[in-house]
């Protein structure tokens, strides 16, 4: 629900642009990033509660407030629209932020990139991969984590799980960063059974309750026994898949205690350690990296404790996968790797650490996914 200092943040900006136009825009001329004292401000495209995406992120703000000097404001709910734009001037002119996380996908082109043009002296970090160096402003930049990794770890325990080897995922739109999430689910569950597949199913929106609900029963009545997913809030899925007697495994955030029987683990963000990295940097003056990458071994990333759904042989390889990509340099993509129209999109010779580059720009399902991007 959109609070009334929200309301006021946006009212402000009236003020503000005609404060603009006579060369008074509050604060913005003797205002430096590097400081002790800094606001920030973090723009949410649903509710901080929403046991996933968003609140994973709202206890990475939550862990800075704690840092001395700084000050959060938030807002939730801000649609992927103009009001991005709204919301980031208001933290700007109103609350003095000088470093802004818009942290939904929608918010970066054009909302992000128009405020980062307008405000050249504040900083904006935006969560995804759709930064590029030469292509966008200097004041603006991404960071993202190698979730994939937690993914392929959720597929493990999945594969021990499976009785029918055939496990499902419920998925928001066919971007790099989803489409990452879902093979790695399926090539974690096939380093345990080669013959385990898994279907997907996309909902064409980040929330979407009714359509996520409509398919996690889809999946279950195909067959599948193990569901996981990649939509903003994996509340619904979780508990339709578990009041199915299906097993789950989360993502963005801890979700056992919604299914505490049939939660086999999760690939969880760690968004605090990332936060206050940003902090600390702009505090002693130094230089925002615009492309900030990490995994499991970095911090970025963590897993949910294992269920009781997971046997001992799949704890046993739970660990000794988490252990090796905790040591860096483990390889979740590697060659030969086809495609599910049969196309080699990895060939023997190559193999994906998880700071590879070419995974930014994944447009394919790997073999043994049945579903399409179109």
């Amino acid at each position: 629900m959109t609070s009334f200092l929200s309301m006021k943040r946006r009212h402000f900006l009236q003020a503000s642009a005609a404060a603009a136009l006579a060369g008074v825009v509050p604060g913005l001329s003797s205002r430096a990033l590097a400081q002790t004292a800094l606001t920030l401000g973090f723009i949410y495209v649903g509710p901080k509660d929403d046991y996933g995406y968003n609140q994973a992120h709202a206890k990475g703000a939550a862990a800075v407030k704690a840092l001395p000097g700084i000050t959060v404001v938030e807002e939730e709910n801000v649609p992927e629209t103009v009001d991005a734009q709204k919301t980031m001037e208001s933290m700007i002119n109103l609350d003095g932020a000088t470093l802004l996380f818009p942290t939904s996908f929608g918010y970066f082109d054009p909302h992000m990139l128009a405020m980062a043009a307008k405000y050249p002296d504040i900083q904006f970090r935006h969560c995804g991969g759709l930064w590029q160096e030469g292509k966008h402003p200097a004041n603006t930049g991404s960071y993202f984590g190698y979730i994939f990794q937690g993914q392929y770890l959720n597929g493990i325990a999945a594969g021990h799980a499976t009785k029918s080897k055939k496990i499902g995922f419920v998925a928001a739109k066919p971007i790099p960063q989803v489409l990452q999430n879902i093979n790695a689910f399926l090539l974690g569950a096939r380093s345990v059974d080669p013959i385990i597949t898994c279907q997907v199913i996309f909902t064409g929106e980040w929330s979407l309750a009714v359509k996520e609900a409509e398919a996690t029963n889809a999946l279950i009545d195909q067959g599948a026994d193990v569901i996981t997913c990649h939509v903003d809030s994996p509340k619904v899925v979780v508990e339709t898949a578990a009041g199915r007697g299906a097993f789950v495994c989360g993502y963005h955030a801890n979700q056992s205690p919604l299914a505490p029987e049939k939660y086999l683990t999760g690939a969880e963000w760690a968004w605090g350690n990332v936060y206050s990295d940003f902090v600390k940097k702009a505090q002693a003056g130094e230089k925002l990296d615009n492309f900030v990458r990490g995994g499991l071994k970095d911090g970025f990333v963590k897993m949910s404790a294992l269920g009781p759904g997971v046997p001992e042989a799949g704890r046993k390889a739970f660990e000794a996968t988490h252990a090796g990509m905790m040591k860096g340099g483990f390889s979740v993509f590697k060659g030969p790797l086809k495609d599910n129209k049969g196309n080699i999109v990895v060939t023997a010779d190559k193999s994906y650490a998880e700071d590879a580059i070419e995974l930014e720009s994944m447009n394919y399902l790997v073999e043994g996914v049945v579903g399409s991007t179109a």
